[in-house]
């Protein structure tokens, strides 16, 4: 579990609670030590009030890189504050000051929501790239890469496919639901914007005439 939160007193807090029911927690004190912990995290909780970065902002970020159940606290207890909160990928929603009960029956609760939603992973690895198809997250030697919903959406019909060649009029049908002249201008967009972004334009191999290839033809 991964514990984000810069007051000590409140880390401490939350810490002692987990372990006294048996939860092992990692704490981190800023957002960009956190992005680099995500790749082992099963829950997370989260200070909104971190002060280096808005924190709905970085709970928008969090959730395009990962599908872990996430509980967030703050001392904003207004409506809105809460449903937006909810409407950029918080799980769960607690007001400050944090009590130990609470906040151990809310861990428990998207726990056990967790556990009976999620499918199983299907991860695709190519080179040193790994795709988690049901997380929605990419890692190219160790680190993640953000990409946008659209475009992870390209690289997943690609890696369902490794190895084989996909049509350009498949990836558009699975993509956008059609395909025209404009989708396929915007698909090509998407392509560019992938290589640059993984840093392994030879992985997204073009299929003159065709389509696209993640990775190596299979050997016959």
């Amino acid at each position: 579990m991964l514990l984000i939160e810069h007051n000590d007193q409140t880390a401490n807090a939350v810490a002692a609670a987990l372990d006294s029911s048996g939860y092992e927690s990692l704490r981190c004190r800023t957002a960009r030590a956190a992005m680099a912990e995500l790749k082992e995290t099963d829950i997370l909780l989260l200070n909104l009030e971190l002060p280096e970065v808005d924190g709905l902002s970085f709970l928008a970020e969090l959730r395009l890189a990962t599908q872990a159940p996430m509980l967030v606290y703050s001392r904003r207890q207004d409506v809105g504050s809460v449903v937006i909160a909810l409407q950029c990928g918080a799980d769960d929603y607690m007001v400050e000051p944090v009590r130990p009960l609470e906040l151990l029956a809310r861990v428990k609760a998207i726990s056990r929501r967790a556990t009976a939603a999620a499918p199983p992973e299907q991860l695709v690895q190519v080179g040193d790239m790994e795709v988690r198809l049901v997380a929605r997250t990419v890692a190219v030697g160790g680190e993640y890469v953000r990409l946008t919903p659209r475009e992870f959406d390209v690289l997943a019909v690609l890696a369902r496919n490794a190895g084989q060649p996909v049509s350009r009029k498949d990836i558009m049908h699975e993509v956008w639901g059609r395909s025209s002249l404009a989708i396929s201008r915007t698909l090509d967009v998407h392509m560019t914007a992938l290589r640059t972004k993984l840093g392994r334009p030879n992985l997204l191999v073009t299929v003159r005439g065709f389509g696209y290839r993640l990775g190596s033809s299979p050997k016959r």
